[in-house]
């Protein structure tokens, strides 16, 4: 396995902290930037899969060309 990143994970309390929030937050509007638009990496058109990994392996692949697509767009890739 390959550790990638240094990042901590935040202590459970019963009391959230602001900064915590504000993360949370961030999270949350980019996941619904991301798949909230009528483009969701699939392009139109009717689909035949011999298996349901086939359909899967067609679905990730959709959406890390999208991902990869709004990366180049908007300067972090």
């Amino acid at each position: 396995m390959r550790t990638v990143g240094h990042r901590k994970e935040p202590p459970i309390t019963f009391h959230a902290s602001a900064a915590s929030l504000e993360k949370g937050v961030q999270f949350n509007d980019e996941i619904h930037r991301t798949f909230s638009t009528q483009d969701n990496g699939v392009k139109k058109g009717v689909y035949h899969f011999k298996s349901h990994r086939d359909a899967n392996e067609h679905q990730n692949q959709c959406v890390a060309e999208k991902m990869a697509r709004m990366a180049i767009g908007t300067g972090r890739g």
